[in-house]
């Protein structure tokens, strides 16, 4: 089983969770995930920091 953490930015009900090594999903749809690798979610990561 995957650690999801919600983004402390969403409201309650509607929000992004992101599973280290797994993906990103819709709390709304937690059955459902788009998978997302550790060296992609770093370089998203490294491209919004840098804005």
């Amino acid at each position: 089983m995957s650690m999801w953490r919600k983004s402390s930015y969403s409201p309650v009900d509607n929000c992004v969770e992101v599973g280290r090594g797994i993906g990103i999903r819709d709390s709304k749809a937690p059955t459902t995930h788009l998978p997302v690798s550790d060296k992609a979610w770093s370089a998203f990561l490294s491209t919004v920091k840098s804005r």
